[in-house]
């Protein structure tokens, strides 16, 4: 179970695919780190934020038909490995699509999407899906 204080700060990077990049050797990360693990003590200081593009393609994927209780109502679904056009990859589960369809290759972009609530309190967690360009 996560806090509610851990979720408002993970609303940046959940909401705007917000990840960070190291100055020191150009590479970026999602989701964000606080120094890069190529250059260690040399990027203390010098990880900036880094907004990910929002498109890219399936690099590999899986159609889960066994999962945990609170993803009952939406099996099966397609979690992929997305490359970003900027180079990152990204696991995410892919919405929007027929399962036949899905592809290695198939562009994809991220979209916000509601994924799930917490019961009685009625919490709703919003975060990123890949859905077919």
């Amino acid at each position: 179970m996560s806090s509610a204080a851990k979720e408002w700060r993970e609303i940046p990077g959940k909401y705007n695919l917000r990840g960070t990049k190291c100055l020191v050797c150009e590479r970026a990360y999602f989701p964000s780190r606080s120094i890069c693990p190529r250059c260690r003590r040399m990027s203390i200081g010098k990880m900036v934020p880094y907004s990910v593009c929002r498109e890219g393609e399936i690099y590999t994927f899986s159609i889960v038909y066994e999962a945990p209780e609170c993803n009952n109502s939406i099996k099966p679904y397609v979690v992929a490995l997305i490359r970003t056009k900027d180079g990152l990859m990204i696991a995410s589960q892919v919405s929007d699509v027929n399962l036949e369809d899905v592809e290695i290759g198939m562009p994809v972009r991220a979209v916000l999407r509601k994924l799930d609530s917490n019961g009685g309190s009625g919490v709703i967690h919003y975060g990123y899906k890949f859905v077919p360009v």
